[in-house]
């Protein structure tokens, strides 16, 4: 087989001798850090997430946590009267169908 060949099939024009080393080469490279690095870099992601939150005022807070309280509590009344009046609809409907 002729070198053209043999370039034809490999399909690239570097001898067959070189591509192990390269291949160990990028072997090595895609090799995963060890895990005290992986948890170094975690730390200092999430730090540097940290630095980018726009963290609310106090005023902002307080504002929201009233909010969610009354939230609650509307929602906390409609179920409650739900509650109430489909008791009171089964409650009616078997005394109706008891006798």
């Amino acid at each position: 087989m002729s070198e053209n060949e043999k370039i034809q099939k490999t399909g690239s024009n570097v001898p067959a001798s070189s591509k192990p080393a390269k291949a160990e080469k990028k072997a090595k490279k895609d090799e995963k850090p060890g895990a005290f690095q992986r948890i170094a870099r975690w730390f200092r992601e999430m730090k540097s997430e940290l630095k980018k939150v726009v963290w609310p005022t106090s005023k902002q807070t307080v504002n929201n946590t009233l909010t969610v309280i009354a939230c609650v509590i509307v929602v906390g009344i409609f179920i409650w009267i739900f509650d109430w009046l489909a008791g009171a609809i089964i409650s009616a409907l078997l005394d109706l169908f008891r006798g």
